[in-house]
């Protein structure tokens, strides 16, 4: 999505390099045919109608065109035309030609309407430096001269439908990256390099953790034994803090009455994205997109009294979502994924100590799998909204002085809110310094208006609860893609599916090398003997591809000392010692859940 200019530094860079890339391709193609080219996130890109496909030898020349046009000092014009100028100069442009008339009916070049004076009043404005001129608001810089020649870089070529329509002409795209000078550009290119040896998907593969397949169908994870393992562990951690924190835990099944669903809204508002629905002995059934409904009729099952709340449902529910097939990423986008979703009923008088209740706890869950950098948006009221406003109020209130009482940096998304409550959005930041949503805290007006929801108030009377959305992870998968390139899949030792390897240097070690393997599983830590014909140097280059924290070398010595050598995955030679002095060192590790 194009960015706002108030939002970004390098805004006018972008914008102005957009520009002279379109120059510049369209003195490479004088018949080309140009499109919109806005700044982006990192970057910026156009679009283009080409007599033929670009090839990466094309980016170059452009590139080099590019800088030429910079070196010319060309300041960037700004005027305003009529309707009539602007179809005469564009008269060969049907792109613009098409955007020109969006704006006579007060739309912008983006297809969004206009907040100028409407049809015949709109401003339609042009920019032009040196010999090209296009249809365009700004701002950009005074000239190309303040743009580092050598602080941009074209990236990629994609293919883009006209207007994101698959109905359209498809066009060439090409993207861009452009920073304020060369250091920056050297430091984002690092970082894209670095991304991609992080990328969860690349990794999966090779550390054997999960697969999806064909056969099975898209966005649909198998995890593999080192994945699952990865998982139990994650989910056994959070299973057992969620008792520690006084949740309950629940099951509910994988689909539900159509009923169900309309009672819920989901049937009215969510329907494209749930699944087929199917018939079951006359009655309509669909796979549940959201665990809410179920957690709801668990607390409708009793009564409920003042003195029983609050109740906090916690599950680890699988849900179903229609995802198109080209916006499934790896394990990050998918179409079954496992939520570990969260429901607290309280009082109104309750409500105050439980979003600093579910905040504290989420950051304290969050920190133990060494995630610390945090950024919270908190998104009020929008302009149609259900429920009374005191309780937007007073659940806005609650959420901004959580939010403050954690220290947490934060910002405000006035009206940002659902229709049914508003929420606290908690985002991280991973070892590169990308952001990632993660735990939501969101109130819900609507649901408990929808089922009825009451509990017997201190008054004898009914009074109709709060309920407060609550997913800690998001989902597991989102997860644990995100955990993998935190960690370039190099899990600490708590979590690691293999915490050591045990290497003989010939088989003379292997009867102390499986007493070794029994006295550290016996111990708890999961461990491997490689038992394979391969050199010991083979071996320890293979634990380290595996990224194994740990590997036990033995050869006589150790053998007669009941000792082993130690070497970690980074390459660093611990020497000799004790097995029990390593099963200590290990456990220590793992109890403290060193990152």
């Amino acid at each position: 999505m194009p960015v706002n200019p108030q939002d970004d530094p390098y805004y006018r860079l972008r914008h102005s390099l957009a520009h002279v890339m379109a120059q510049a391709v369209l003195e490479l193609f004088p018949e080309g045919k140009i499109a919109i080219g806005p700044p982006v996130e990192d970057g910026f890109y156009y679009d283009f109608d080409l007599p033929r496909p670009l090839t990466p030898e094309d980016l170059a020349e452009i590139e080099a065109r590019m800088r030429r046009i910079i070196s010319g000092n060309h300041p960037f014009i700004y005027r305003v035309v009529t309707p009539e100028e602007a179809r005469e100069l564009f008269k060969d442009q049907p792109y613009k030609l098409e955007l020109i008339e969006g704006l006579i009916q007060g739309a912008d070049e983006y297809g969004e309407r206009s907040q100028g004076n409407g049809a015949g009043g709109t401003v339609i404005s042009t920019y032009r430096q040196d010999t090209f001129e296009d249809l365009c608001r700004g701002p950009h810089v005074e000239h190309t001269g303040q743009i580092d020649p050598e602080a941009f870089k074209l990236m990629s070529i994609a293919g883009a439908y006209w207007r994101g329509n698959e109905k359209n002409p498809q066009l060439q795209r090409i993207y861009g990256t452009a920073w304020n000078n060369r250091a920056e550009l050297e430091q984002y290119l690092w970082r894209l390099e670095e991304a991609r040896k992080r990328d969860h998907r690349r990794l999966g593969k090779e550390l054997d953790l999960f697969s999806i397949s064909d056969e099975v169908g898209p966005g649909l994870i198998l995890w593999h034994p080192r994945g699952a393992m990865i998982r139990v562990i994650a989910e056994d951690f959070c299973r057992q803090a969620h008792l520690d924190a006084g949740y309950e835990w629940v099951f509910s099944p994988h689909v539900g009455r159509a009923h169900l669903w309309e009672t819920s809204g989901h049937l009215d508002f969510y329907k494209e994205n749930m699944y087929a629905p199917m018939d079951i002995e006359g009655d309509t059934y669909y796979v549940k997109p959201m665990n809410c409904p179920f957690h709801i009729q668990i607390y409708k099952s009793h009564l409920r009294s003042y003195r029983d709340l609050p109740q906090r449902y916690a599950e680890y529910g699988t849900v179903y979502r229609f995802e198109k097939s080209g916006v499934l990423h790896g394990l990050t986008r998918v179409r079954g994924f496992t939520q570990d979703d969260a429901h607290i009923f309280c009082r109104p008088d309750q409500v105050e100590e439980e979003i600093s209740h579910a905040l504290d706890f989420s950051l304290y869950v969050l920190r133990s799998f060494g995630l610390s950098e945090f950024t919270a948006y908190l998104s009020t009221r929008p302009e149609k909204y259900v429920g009374r406003l005191e309780d937007w109020e007073r659940a806005t209130a609650a959420l901004e002085r959580a939010i403050e009482a954690h220290a947490l940096p934060y910002k405000r998304d006035e009206g940002g809110g659902a229709f049914y409550g508003p929420k606290i959005d908690l985002k991280v930041n991973d070892a590169l310094g990308r952001e990632w949503q993660l735990s939501t805290i969101q109130f819900d007006f609507n649901l408990p208006e929808r089922f009825d929801l009451e509990y017997i108030g201190e008054d004898g009377q009914p009074h109709r609860p709060y309920m407060v959305h609550r997913a800690l992870m998001g989902s597991m998968e989102r997860f644990l893609g995100v955990l993998i390139e935190h960690f370039a899949g190099a899990f600490p030792l708590w979590l690691a599916p293999v915490q050591a390897t045990i290497i003989p240097i010939t088989d003379k070690q292997m009867e102390y090398a499986l007493q070794v393997r029994q006295r550290l599983s016996d111990a708890g830590l999961r461990v491997e003997l490689d038992d394979s014909r391969d050199r010991m140097q083979g071996k320890i280059r293979r634990a380290q591809l595996q990224k194994v924290p740990y590997m036990l070398i033995i050869g006589a010595r150790e053998q007669d000392a009941e000792a082993v050598a130690v070497r970690t995955r980074a390459g660093e030679d611990l020497g000799a010692m004790p097995l029990t002095a390593f099963i200590e060192r290990a456990l220590e590790e793992v109890r403290s859940r060193v990152s």
